[in-house]
C-alpha cells in the first residue's frame, strides 16, 4: 500500500516524524575545514578522553598513509607487485570489498576492480579464468583474498570478464552482491554481452562461482552499491549516474520467494518488482531532487514507482520517467545496512543539481518510509587544505559507533569519521602522490569495511590498486 502525501503530512504532525528517527549519525556542520580543525586539535589533547576521534594524522615515512598516533598499516594487496595464486599480478583498480569469516580463523575479502571497456586498456585487467568469465571482452571483476592467522595472504579469482565492477553489498548469506557501474550494450568497446547488471559472488564456494550469470530482475543501469534489507528480503540499489540524475531503487521479491546462496541467479529476469523512490516533504509537496535539503535534521516521506522496462533495451531506465515521477540525486554511491535502515551517500552536486554541496548521507528507515537527512557538508572552499573533507563514497558502519567514510573528493584523499552526535574526525590521509611534484594527483579510498570481529579496518587506496589493513587502539563511545 502507497504511503500518501497526506498520510505522511498527518503522521509528521502528530508524532513528530521530524525528530523521532532511527540511525546512530547526527548532524554534521557545513563548514568542514573549522570542524575537522576543532575535532583534531580536541582528539590530539584528549586521546580517548572526551576528545573525538584518535588525533592528528602522523606523517607516514613511506608515503603511502598517514594515521594516528598508535595506528599502523599493512599491505594485503598491491596490484603489479603481488600475485594471484594462479601467477598473474594482483588486478588494478581496487573500489568495493567486503569481510566475511573465513575456514580455520581466516578473513576473506571479496574486492572489486573497477576496470571499463577493452582489456587492452589496462596493464593488469581481471585474469579469464577458466569457468568464471561472462564477457571475455571486458576488463573487470571481483578477486577473492584470504588473509590467514600469521599473515599469510593468498589472492584468486571470483568473477571476470565483467565491466566496471564499482561498489557492491553483502548479504546476510554471506555472499557478495558486485554491481557494473555501466550502462554498455553489447558491441560497445568491444564487448561481447551487454552490460550494467549486478552478479553474486560467493567468497566460500569457487565452485558456485562458475558460469556467472547475471541478475537481471535487479534491472540495468548504471549500479553503485546495493544493501539487502534482511527482515522484509527488499534489495535497495544506487544509481550513479547523470543527465538527468541517478535514482535510488527497490527490488522486492515474488511472492513465495526465499533468499539464500546463490539463489537470485535462479530467478527469471522479471521476477519481483523494481522500483524507484520518489520523495515529498511533510507539507505534501512532491521533492524533485534531493539536494533541495539544505539542512540536517530534513525528513521526507518515500514511495515508489514501478520501472517500465528494468532491462533498459531502448531508453535507459532513469530516462523513462517524465518530470515530477521520481525524485534524483547525484552521485548516489555508498550504502550499508544498520540501525533497522540503510545510509546512503550523495557523493556532491554541483550545477546538475538544484543546489550545491560537497557531500550528504541520508538514512532511509524502510518501517517508518522516511528518509532522513544524517550528514551535509558544504563546498569546500579549498581541497587541498588538510582538515576538509569532501566527497563522500563508500561508507561503513563503524561497530565503535557512527560511520566511517572514504572520500573521493579534491585534493586529499582521507578515510574519515563522522560521530553519532555529528561531529568528524580524521581517520587515514592518503599520501601515495601519483601526479607529479608540482601538479600532485592523490586517488581516492574506497571499499572501507571493518574485519569480522571489528579488530582491523580496510580500505583500498583505488589507483594504482593497494588494499591495505589498519589496525589500533579502536575505541567505543564515538560520540
Amino acid at each position: 500500500m502507497s504511503l500518501t502525501r497526506r498520510d505522511f503530512a498527518r503522521k509528521s504532525a502528530i508524532t513528530g516524524a521530524g525528530v523521532a528517527l532511527a540511525g546512530s549519525v547526527g548532524a554534521l556542520a557545513t563548514a568542514p575545514n573549522a570542524l575537522a580543525a576543532t575535532d583534531t586539535a580536541e582528539a590530539g589533547s584528549a586521546h580517548g578522553h572526551g576528545g573525538v576521534g584518535y588525533g592528528p594524522l602522523v606523517a607516514d615515512p613511506d608515503g603511502i598513509l598517514a594515521l594516528p598516533a598508535g595506528f599502523t598499516y599493512e599491505i594485503i594487496t598491491y596490484s603489479g607487485r603481488t600475485r594471484l595464486e594462479s601467477g598473474e599480478f594482483t588486478p588494478s583498480n581496487h573500489d568495493g570489498t567486503a569481510t566475511f569469516d573465513g575456514p580455520r580463523g581466516a578473513t576473506l575479502l571479496v574486492n572489486n576492480h573497477e576496470l571499463k571497456g577493452p582489456r587492452a586498456d589496462w596493464e593488469h585487467p581481471v585474469p579469464l579464468t577458466e569457468g568464471l568469465v561472462y564477457d571475455p571482452a571486458a576488463s573487470g571483476g571481483c578477486t577473492v583474498v584470504e588473509v590467514r592467522p600469521g599473515g599469510h595472504v593468498a589472492e584468486w579469482v571470483g568473477i571476470a570478464g565483467t565491466s566496471t565492477n564499482c561498489a557492491g553489498g553483502t548479504t546476510p548469506w554471506g555472499t557478495w552482491l558486485t554491481c557494473e557501474e555501466t550502462e554498455d550494450k553489447a558491441g560497445a568497446d568491444g564487448m561481447t554481452k551487454d552490460h550494467g547488471y549486478v552478479f553474486e559472488v560467493d567468497p566460500e564456494d569457487r565452485r558456485a562461482n562458475r558460469d556467472p550469470k547475471p541478475v537481471k530482475a535487479l534491472g540495468r543501469y548504471a549500479h553503485e552499491a546495493v544493501v539487502v534489507d534482511p527482515g522484509r528480503g527488499h534489495l535497495y540499489l544506487t544509481e550513479d549516474a547523470s543527465g538527468p540524475n541517478g535514482l535510488l531503487y527497490r527490488w522486492t521479491p515474488p511472492q513465495g520467494f526465499r533468499h539464500g546462496r546463490g539463489r537470485l541467479r535462479t530467478l527469471a529476469d522479471d521476477a519481483g518488482t523494481l522500483q524507484a523512490f520518489k520523495c515529498f516533504d511533510s507539507g505534501g509537496k512532491f521533492v524533485d531532487d534531493l539536494s533541495r535539503a539544505t539542512k540536517t535534521g530534513t525528513v521526507y516521506g518515500v514511495d515508489w514507482v514501478d520501472v517500465p522496462d528494468r532491462d533498459a533495451k531502448s531508453v535507459s531506465v532513469r530516462k523513462q520517467f517524465g518530470t515530477g515521477q521520481v525524485t534524483r540525486a547525484r552521485k548516489l554511491e555508498g550504502m550499508w545496512w544498520g540501525d533497522g535502515g540503510t545510509y546512503i551517500v550523495s557523493s556532491y552536486a554541483r550545477a546538475e543539481s538544484p543546489v550545491q554541496h560537497d557531500g550528504a548521507v541520508w538514512f532511509h528507515d524502510p518501517k517508518r518510509r522516511t528518509l532522513t537527512l544524517k550528514v551535509l557538508i558544504g563546498v569546500n572552499p579549498d581541497p587541498s587544505a588538510e582538515g576538509a573533507f569532501d566527497g563522500p563514497d563508500n561508507i561503513t558502519v563503524s561497530p565503535y559507533g557512527g560511520l566511517v567514510i572514504a572520500e573521493d573528493g579534491e585534493g586529499l584523499q582521507h578515510l574519515f569519521g563522522a560521530t553519532e552526535s555529528g561531529r568528524t574526525y580524521p581517520i587515514a590521509c592518503n599520501e601515495l602522490n601519483i601526479g607529479t611534484a608540482d601538479d600532485p594527483e592523490y586517488s581516492e579510498f574506497t571499499g572501507v569495511t571493518f574485519s569480522p570481529d571489528g579488530r582491523t579496518l580496510y580500505a583500498n587506496i583505488q589507483t594504482p590498486g593497494i588494499m591495505l589493513a589498519i589496525t589500533g587502539p579502536w575505541k567505543r563511545g564515538q560520540r
